[in-house]
C-alpha cells in the first residue's frame, strides 16, 4: 500500500497551472484581464508562433511595486480581495490570485512594471516559477509581461498543442470577446508582427463591434435596451433576416465578464420565434449587468461559467428586452421612406386643407398625376381567372377573419371632369379673394400626411404578388403572408385552451430528465390544454390534449415543453403554444400555386405595406425588395 505524502511545491504548482493554462489563449485571457483591471486604458497584446514562442501583453495601468513583485508570483496572492466576504460580491475579472502563478509555472517569464509617477520601474524575470533578483529597469508607465517558451517544462502538455495558426485563432478569438466586453479599453493585437485588430477605446460598444465584427456585421444590428427587477440589458442584436449558421455570433458578457450561458441562449432565441427561420441562429453582443451579489462566478477557473440567484429574473429581462426592440422594428411602415407626392401651393392665409369623407375618390384625383390614374383607375382588362380556391372562398376566413379596408377610388371607366376651382366646394376651401392691392403673402407647401399606397402590378406564378410604390418594386409571398395574418388571429384569441377528451389514453415515454422535469410541472401541463397523469417507469398517461393540436403530436410537443423547462428554467405558456399553432395556420392558408382575386390581394398588399405583416410564422420573410436603381442596372440603363 503506497504511503500517503505530501505533493512537492513544484508539482502541485504544475497540476494548479493545468486548470488554469489550458493553451496559449489562457494565458492572454489572464493577462488582459489583469490590464482592465489594473485601469489601463490601451493595452497591447504580441504573439509569435501562435502564443507558443512569445506571449507580450502591454498596458499603461497602475503597475505593481517592486517590493511586491515577487509576492505577485505566488499562489493565492492578490489585490483584489481581502476577506472571504469579498467572494460574495467580486467586482474584478480576476480573484483568485492563481494566474501569474500559474502561467510562471510552465513558462520562462520576464516583466518590466512602474507606477504612476514613480521615478523608475522595476524587473522580474522568473523560470519554471523560480524567480530571480528584482532590478531596477527603464520602462514606461504601465506593466509588460512577456511569457517565452510556453510548456517547455511539460512536455505531455505539448503534444496535445494544435498548429500555430489554430493556437493563434483562438487567441484572437477571445481577445475580440475582451474587446467587445470593455469598448472603452483600446486593445490592439498583433500576431506575428501583423495587426490583426485596433479597437478605438472611445467607449462606444458599436466602434468596438465595427472594429472587431465588421463593417457588414455591424450594419445589420438593431440596439435593444432595457431590463427589470434589478437586471439591465444594453447592446445589440441581428434582424431576423440576418440570422446565422450557428451561434458562434452570440456573445454575452455579465458585469463586464465574457461568460457562456445556456440561459442567456434560451432567452435571446426565444426571443426571435415565428421571426427566425428554422436552423438559423441570431448574432448579438449583450451586456448583462446586476448587483454583485446577484450573481456567482467563483464557479470555474476559467471564470466563463457564472450562476445567477434570480434566473427567472434574468431570463425573463434578455426575453422581453430583446423581443420589445424587435416588435418596435415591425411596427416601422415601409411605406414610410416612399418619396411624398408634389407639392401642393396654396395661399399662407389659406386655412389648412380639410380632408372631407364623403367623396373617397376626391383626394385621390387630386394626388395623382395621369399616368397613375390610367394605371389605377382604368376600366380593369383582367382576363377570367383559373377556378381554384381564393381568399374569399375559406370558410374560416370568411367567419372569423375581417381586413381593415382603405378609402380608395372605384374602377370607373368615366375619365374624371376637369378639377374645380379653388373657390368651389371641395377639398380645399378658400375665402374671398382679396384686392389686388394687397400685398403678395409668401406661399406655404402642405405635404400629403400619409404615404400612398402601394400599386397593385399583378401576379407571377400564382404565388408572388407584384406591388410597386414608384421607387422599389415589392415581391410579397402571398401564402407566408397569409399564413402569418392567420397566426396571429389564432395567437390573439383570448378564450382559454379548449381541449379534447381522447377515446382512450394516450402512453407517452420520455427520457429521464424529460420525464422528471414534466412531473415536476404537472400543472403547467393543465395550462397547455393537457390532462396527465404519472404512469411510472417514464412514462406519462395522457387522458386530453388541446383541441388545437392533432393526438399524433402529443409526444413531440411534450418533448417540447420539456426541452424549454430543462435549458429555460421556465416554460412560457405563449410561446410554447406557438408551435401547435404554426401547422393550424398554415393548413388555412392560400397555397403557392392557388389561382386569387386582385381584390384579395390588394388586402394582403396593405397589410405588408401597414408593417402588421414582415414574417411567416416560421420566420421567413413576406417580402423582397427590388429598387428602382437595380432594376435599371440589369437593363444596363443606370
Amino acid at each position: 500500500m503506497p504511503h500517503i505524502q505530501q505533493l512537492s511545491p513544484h508539482v502541485a504548482d504544475l497540476i494548479a497551472a493545468g486548470e488554469v493554462v489550458e493553451r496559449p489563449a489562457s494565458v492572454v485571457k489572464e493577462l488582459i484581464e489583469n490590464a482592465i483591471d489594473a485601469g489601463a486604458s490601451a493595452v497591447v497584446a504580441e504573439l509569435q508562433n501562435g502564443g507558443m514562442s512569445l506571449i507580450r501583453v502591454t498596458d499603461d495601468g497602475c503597475g505593481v511595486a517592486p517590493g511586491e513583485l515577487p509576492t505577485a508570483f505566488l499562489r493565492h496572492a492578490t489585490s483584489k480581495m481581502r476577506s472571504a466576504g469579498d467572494l460574495a460580491a467580486i467586482g474584478t475579472l480576476g480573484f483568485r490570485g492563481e494566474a501569474l502563478a500559474a502561467i510562471s509555472a510552465v513558462s520562462r517569464l520576464d516583466v518590466f512594471t512602474r507606477q504612476k509617477g514613480a521615478p523608475q520601474g522595476a524587473s522580474l524575470r522568473l523560470e519554471a516559477g523560480v524567480p530571480g533578483p528584482v532590478e531596477p529597469a527603464g520602462c514606461p508607465e504601465g506593466s509588460t509581461f512577456a511569457v517565452r517558451d510556453l510548456f517547455f517544462n511539460t512536455p505531455a502538455r505539448l503534444k496535445f498543442m494544435k498548429s500555430d495558426s489554430a493556437e493563434g485563432s483562438a487567441a484572437a478569438g477571445l481577445i475580440a470577446q475582451i474587446a467587445l466586453s470593455h469598448p472603452e479599453v483600446s486593445i490592439r493585437f498583433l500576431r506575428d508582427g501583423k495587426e490583426e485588430l485596433h479597437t478605438p477605446g472611445d467607449g462606444k460598444l458599436l466602434s468596438a463591434v465595427y472594429a472587431v465584427r465588421g463593417r457588414d456585421f455591424a450594419l445589420g444590428l438593431r440596439e435593444v435596451e432595457g431590463g427589470g427587477e434589478n437586471v439591465t440589458v444594453r447592446g445589440y442584436v441581428t434582424e431576423p433576416l440576418a440570422g446565422r449558421g450557428s451561434r458562434a455570433m452570440q456573445t454575452f458578457f455579465c458585469c463586464g465578464r465574457v461568460i457562456r450561458s445556456a440561459l442567456l441562449t434560451a432567452a435571446l432565441e426565444e426571443a426571435y420565434a415565428n421571426r427566425q427561420m428554422k436552423g438559423r441562429f441570431p448574432g448579438c453582443v449583450l451586456h448583462i449587468d446586476l448587483p454583485l451579489h446577484m450573481v456567482d462566478v467563483n464557479v470555474h477557473p476559467a471564470k466563463t461559467v457564472v450562476k445567477f440567484v434570480n434566473e427567472r429574473a434574468v431570463f425573463s429581462a434578455v426575453h422581453h428586452t430583446v423581443r420589445d426592440a424587435l416588435d418596435a422594428a415591425g411596427r416601422e411602415v415601409p411605406g414610410a421612406a416612399v418619396p411624398p407626392s408634389p407639392a401642393v401651393s396654396v395661399p399662407a392665409f389659406s386655412p389648412a386643407p380639410v380632408r372631407t369623407a364623403a367623396k373617397p375618390g376626391e383626394g385621390f384625383y387630386q394626388t395623382m398625376d395621369a399616368k397613375t390614374f390610367r394605371e389605377q383607375a382604368a376600366p380593369s382588362r383582367d382576363k377570367p381567372r383559373t377556378p381554384g380556391p381564393s381568399l374569399s372562398s375559406n370558410a374560416e376566413l370568411g367567419r372569423r377573419l375581417t381586413f381593415r379596408d382603405s378609402a380608395r377610388p372605384a374602377r370607373t371607366p368615366q375619365v374624371p371632369p376637369e378639377p374645380a376651382p379653388q373657390s368651389a366646394p371641395g377639398a380645399f376651401a378658400s375665402p374671398p379673394e382679396p384686392p389686388k392691392t394687397a400685398a403678395p403673402e409668401p406661399e406655404q407647401t402642405v405635404l400629403p400626411a400619409e404615404p400612398a399606397p402601394w400599386r397593385f402590378a399583378g401576379e407571377v406564378l400564382h404565388t408572388y404578388i407584384i406591388a410597386e410604390d414608384g421607387t422599389n418594386v415589392w415581391l410579397i409571398d402571398k401564402h407566408a403572408a397569409h399564413e402569418r395574418i392567420h397566426f396571429d388571429r389564432l395567437k390573439a384569441n383570448p378564450e382559454p385552451v379548449m381541449r379534447q377528451q381522447l377515446l382512450a389514453p394516450l402512453a407517452v415515454e420520455l427520457p429521464g430528465e424529460q420525464y422528471a422535469v414534466l412531473l415536476e410541472n404537472l400543472p403547467l401541463l393543465e395550462e397547455f390544454g393537457f390532462a396527465a397523469e404519472d404512469f411510472g417507469a417514464g412514462c406519462l398517461m395522457v387522458r386530453a390534449v388541446p383541441s388545437e393540436i392533432d393526438a399524433g403530436l402529443v409526444r413531440e410537443t411534450l418533448e417540447m415543453l420539456a426541452e424549454k423547462l430543462l435549458t429555460a428554467g421556465e416554460a412560457d405558456p405563449s410561446a410554447a403554444r406557438d408551435a401547435m399553432l404554426h401547422t393550424m395556420a398554415c393548413k388555412a392558408a392560400i397555397k403557392g400555386g392557388w389561382s386569387s382575386d386582385p381584390s384579395e390581394l390588394k388586402v394582403l398588399i396593405r397589410k405588408v405595406q401597414s408593417g402588421e405583416v414582415q414574417f411567416c410564422p416560421h420566420g421567413r420573410p413576406v417580402k423582397v425588395c427590388i429598387s428602382k436603381y437595380e432594376v435599371e442596372k440589369m437593363f444596363r440603363r443606370a
